[in-house]
């Protein structure tokens, strides 16, 4: 559930800056602002796999009979 959690929170964030906000739209040349925000959705999403390589490293833990 914690990596649904943050996938989706990832996600969330990155749609409204991107798309609601409008600096994922590149209109006639690029500016500061397209190149901040895809700069920060490559750092971000870079983070998100690095927090899940972390979560998932140790086994859930699960004991079977």
């Amino acid at each position: 559930m914690r990596t649904i959690g943050l996938g989706v929170l990832w996600m969330t964030l990155n749609s409204t800056i991107g798309i609601m906000w409008g600096y994922a739209y590149v209109q006639a040349t690029w500016h500061l602002s397209n190149i901040l925000f895809y700069s920060f959705l490559v750092l971000s999403f870079t983070g998100l796999l690095y927090v899940l390589y972390r979560l998932w490293r140790h086994p859930i833990g699960i004991e079977v009979d």
